[in-house]
């Protein structure tokens, strides 16, 4: 028996039907051009397994009975799957040239994100304490938080049995011993002058709001750039001593921290975290070595036409961008154009990060986890990062599109800002091009796409991206194998169509990756979960680029999931007559009969 009462047999047979649901689905829609009817005939209480039987009655139901007996053992099911889907993916893959795109991205390239290659960060010193690490500070002497009233603005105190957002600091980093401390509200802790009280009044910092971090395990000492030490007080304050060395007993300067989360891995925490000389020779070494000419000919040989790129608004700033950022990524995607052009793909230049962030996490290269960019100033300027990419590549024969903006947050980019900022976009690639496509990210989190369809953003060639995880969302925490298939037949594609039926943009699954919550989940799962996600975005009348080329997680990368038959997609042309398919399944299932 298995939990819920069920015999593990009933479970196997769950399990099978919905093997044969899913096939079902694809051998009779796909090859046979029939219609599906999953529930079978009469009251609509029939099996998947008759509906099956019924879409191959021309076979003879014993060997159909047969087979499926067969397919209970797992090699044969899984060998019959890899097959029935090679043929899926010879009748569907075209050379059509660029009528749609069929793209991969080169994530954590010319802009960092940390968990796809975490080795980038290896060797930073105090590498627990990047900008943006959360902090929480306990007094050894008094057993009490430190914590910043109301969020900042205000007094400094340490009274808090137990620590909240207000005793919860954002890590600025100096060197690898200085740190600035950003409290809930957005000010930062001060020395007032160096001596005094400590408060969280500081609207920007500088040397006042500056600390040394000396640090002995989770004990720390507070000291300033003068040399006093930070120390708790009889009547729960923070102030400052010029006392000497104070030890590491539980006295009035030690305190215990406990480090909450440091979850930012991006550009800005890598340059300051190695600071500029080391960071230059790592991100050197990394743009010319992660992504090659042989990655564009690999892409090539098995079917994508377009790579998405996405790079950092410093780009428009190099060779010597803005302290901490890293010059070198313009030239990096000036050999990303040559190769393109070589291996006859396109590329898609995507602004993955703004000036001030627009949704605070590390691919936006924000410093703290703050959204700032919603604001004039970061937008003029954004707006000049589309101009300078707009007049350097908008003439190559390389380039397809221009995407304006990578995912912006619902919660802090209000939809009036976006749109304008979309079309004043729009109009400067216009300045350059007519026929380059102009691509709006749709805002991620509570956003309905369709709010860009009624935008009007632009009159022609104007793209919406979507983009597509059965992911980051606790909706998906719990569903199997199966559920996860559905959702993208259910609620995915029936999406795409209105879109592509709307009178608007074309649509692009600008990413999407054959990756899941299921845990412990089988190759021929896999490979059905990407065939469904490949089926589905093939309708988007712009196309799908998957996420990412490659990753040190096995199921996000590309080239992992091609070389080892997870993902099957590949670069055939040869089209495959319907009859010639149906005979095919014939001589696969008398195959299979033979093996009884």
């Amino acid at each position: 028996m298995v939990e819920g009462g069920g015999s593990e047999e009933t479970t196997k047979g769950s399990s099978f039907d919905s093997f044969w649901s899913v096939m079902a689905r694809q051998v009779s829609t796909r090859f046979l051009h029939l219609p599906y009817h999953p529930g079978g005939g009469g009251g609509g209480g029939g099996s998947k397994k008759s509906s099956l039987r019924a879409l191959w009655s021309p076979l003879g139901p014993g060997l159909l009975i047969a087979t499926m007996e067969v397919i209970h053992c797992s090699v044969l099911a899984s060998g019959f799957l890899v097959f029935l889907l090679l043929l899926f993916h010879l009748s569907h893959s075209s050379a059509d040239g660029f009528s749609k795109v069929r793209g991969v991205n080169l994530g954590g390239w010319l802009v960092v994100e940390g968990w796809i290659k975490p080795s980038l960060f290896d060797g930073i010193p105090n590498g627990d304490m990047l900008d943006g690490a959360q902090v929480q500070l306990k007094s050894v002497a008094l057993q009490k938080y430190v914590s910043a009233a109301d969020g900042g603005g205000g007094n400094v105190t340490i009274d808090r049995d137990v620590a909240s957002s207000w005793e919860t600091f954002k890590l600025w980093r100096v060197s690898e011993a200085e740190f600035q401390f950003s409290c809930f509200g957005g000010q930062f802790l001060t020395s007032n002058n160096g001596g005094g009280s400590i408060s969280a009044t500081a609207v920007s910092p500088a040397m006042n709001e500056t600390f040394y971090i000396e640090r002995n395990n989770t004990k720390i000492h507070i000291k300033l750039l003068n040399g006093n030490y930070v120390q708790a007080t009889v009547n729960n304050q923070l102030n400052v001593n010029n006392q000497g060395d104070p030890g590491w007993d539980d006295n009035e300067a030690t305190f215990e921290m406990t480090i909450v989360a440091n979850n930012l891995h991006g550009d800005f925490q890598l340059a300051n975290g190695f600071g500029h000389e080391k960071a230059q020779e790592v991100l050197t070494n990394h743009r010319n070595n992660f992504i090659t000419a042989e990655d564009f000919a690999f892409l090539s040989r098995h079917g994508i036409n377009t790579v998405r790129i996405p790079v950092g608004w410093w780009i428009a700033k190099d060779p010597e961008p803005p302290s901490p950022f890293i010059g070198g990524s313009l030239a990096a995607l000036d050999r990303a154009f040559s190769w393109a052009k070589t291996y006859n793909l396109k590329c898609i230049i995507d602004l993955h990060a703004a000036p001030g962030s627009q949704n605070g996490m590390e691919h936006s290269a924000s410093r703290d986890g703050s959204v700032d960019w919603p604001t004039p100033d970061y937008i003029s300027q954004t707006l000049d990062v589309i101009d300078f990419l707009s007049a350097r590549y908008a003439n190559h024969p390389a380039l397809l599109g221009i995407e304006l903006l990578n995912e912006p947050s619902a919660a802090a980019v209000p939809l009036d800002v976006l749109v304008s900022y979309y079309t004043r976009g729009y109009h400067i690639v216009r300045n350059y091009s007519s026929t380059v496509y102009v691509i709006v990210c749709q805002r991620i989190g509570n956003a309905d796409p369709m709010e860009l369809y009624q935008a009007n953003i632009g009159v022609s060639n104007i793209v919406v991206d979507l983009h597509y995880y059965n992911l980051f969302d606790p909706y998906f925490s719990n569903m199997d194998a199966t559920e996860n298939i559905q959702y993208i037949y259910d609620k995915r594609m029936p999406q795409l169509q209105a879109l592509n039926s709307a009178n608007g943009p074309l649509v692009y699954i600008g990413e999407w990756v054959n990756e899941w919550n299921v845990t412990n989940a089988s190759q021929s799962q896999y490979q059905m979960f990407g065939m469904a996600q490949l089926e589905a975005y093939d309708d988007a009348s712009f196309g799908w680029s998957y996420w990412t080329l490659k990753n040190d997680r096995m199921h996000w990368d590309f080239e992992w999931n091609i070389k080892n038959h997870y993902l099957l997609f590949g670069s055939s042309s040869i089209k495959m007559p319907s009859s010639l398919l149906f005979l095919s399944l014939v001589c696969a299932v008398t195959l299979l009969d033979s093996l009884v």
